[in-house]
Parts: structure tokens; sequence; C-alpha cells
């Protein structure tokens, strides 16, 4: 299980925990939840950037070390993900980009069709795409035929931390795709983290659960150990389940019958 390390966009990572920027309360904790987690990709929504340098900027707090993902959150169409992914990229963002494109304004869910149209433009051009979407396997090997670097399917809706709801639709992506699997979207415990990396997915993305809780550096080394524990778990072959019980023991050499010996 040595060098087992996961490449995209041909960087080689070593932690398959990504995180993200958004909801910490106070910016300054990033860098030390990154230190604690080990992660080593981080997403950032582009609109927090400030291109201007004239006020905050969100980049103050990311070591050079750790491979920036913008992202395209606020995008409606495909035309709008491209704009901003372009923007990254003169920004000096590098190009690994995330396309985000939200439609449905109550449950936040991906367009997948606005998604695959965004993808295959910037993947002409050069980028490495992650895009963000619905679990959906023909969509999957669309966007794998389009150049996409990694499929991101939700586990739940964004922000929910209800954990794996569509566990079922994500193990069909993992068992037929090329490109690498990252569950995005509803991790909201270590213990789906886990559960996601025993399934086999390649890496998870957490950000709501690890900004939003009370010591979000503690957090981040929790679900850093999650990951490794659920990788670990899943290159170790785990045994099959049983509806019946199996004795750990061999079911002889048992005592004779009292009544046998008085």
């Amino acid at each position: 299980m040595e060098n087992d390390t996961l490449t995209i966009g041909g960087l080689e990572f070593t932690s398959r925990l990504f995180t993200g920027t958004g909801k910490f309360a106070d910016d300054r904790r990033i860098a030390d939840m990154l230190a604690a987690s080990g992660s080593q990709l981080i997403t950032v929504a582009l609109r927090r950037i400030d291109l201007g340098g004239k006020s905050h900027n969100i980049l103050d707090f990311i070591p050079k070390s750790v491979t920036l993902l913008p992202n395209t959150s606020g995008a409606r169409t495909a035309a709008e993900a491209v704009r901003i992914a372009r923007i990254a990229r003169e920004a000096g963002c590098g190009p690994f980009i995330k396309i985000e494109v939200i439609t449905d304004t109550k449950y936040l869910m991906p367009d997948n069709y606005e998604t695959l149209a965004a993808t295959e433009t910037l993947a002409r051009e050069g980028f490495v795409v992650l895009p963000y979407v619905l679990p959906d396997l023909p969509l999957a090997k669309r966007l794998e035929d389009a150049g996409a670097a990694a499929v991101m399917p939700l586990g739940a809706p964004i922000g929910s931390n209800r954990g794996l709801e569509t566990a079922p639709l994500i193990a069909l992506l993992i068992e037929n795709c090329r490109v690498p699997v990252v569950v995005d979207a509803g991790i909201g415990r270590p213990s789906h983290a886990a559960a996601a990396m025993e399934m086999g997915a390649d890496a998870v993305l957490v950000n709501t659960a690890i900004a939003t809780a009370e010591y979000p550096v503690a957090m981040g080394r929790a679900f850093s150990l999650a990951v490794e524990a659920g990788r670990m778990a899943y290159l170790a072959k785990m045994a099959e389940e049983s509806r019946t019980a199996q004795a750990s023991s061999p079911l002889t050499g048992f005592l004779d019958p009292i009544e046998d010996i008085v």
C-alpha cells in the first residue's frame, strides 16, 4: 500500500482529502486546517479572490504548496462557467477548474447538461476540468469522453451534511469510470468520508463539515484519518458480509456434557 498516490491533471497527491475555503468563521484558520489535515488541494470560488488586490484576499491564507482548484460557483449557464474559468486562469490560478453550474436555487442541484457543455469547451482549451454533478453514469462517461480529469458526484445536497444518500449511484461510477471519482457535497462526518473511501472512491472533497465545526482544525485532522482508514480498508479487500452468524473459532472441541463426566 506504499506509494498509493492519486494523479489528476499530471499532479500527484498523497492525500485523498480535498478541502474548501467557504464558511470559515475566520479565514486565518484555513492554513492551520490544511496543515492538520494534510490536504493538498483546496477549492475556492473565484468571486472570493480579490483580483485587484484591494481588499481581503482568500489566497493569502492558502500555502503555495497547496494546489488551487478554483470553482465556478455562481454560474447558471455553461457560458458563464467558461467565462469564470478563463478569468481564473488569466488571474494566475492555474489550469485546474471545478465546474459548478447551478440553476436550481431551492435544492442547489448541479445542472448536468450545462456542466457537460462547459466541460467540453474547457477541456478543449487545456483546462484540468473537475465537474461537479449529480451521479449519473451515462453523463459521467460523456464527461470522460469530453476530457474531464475526474468526476465529482454529490453524496447529498450541498451543505446538508447528510452523507452518502446517493451511494448506489456513486458505486456505479466507481465501478465503470476510467477517471478518478471524487465524492463531493453532503459529507458531514468523518465516518461518511471513510464509507466513501471504503466503496472505492478515489478521494473526497469536504468543506462545510470542517469549516463549520466548533474546532475546524481538529475536524480537518479527523477527516484526514477517516479518509486514510477508508482507503486502507478498500485496498485491504474487506471481508464479505453474511446474513447468518459465522463463528470466529471452529465449532469443535467442546467440553463433554456434564452428565457424562459425573
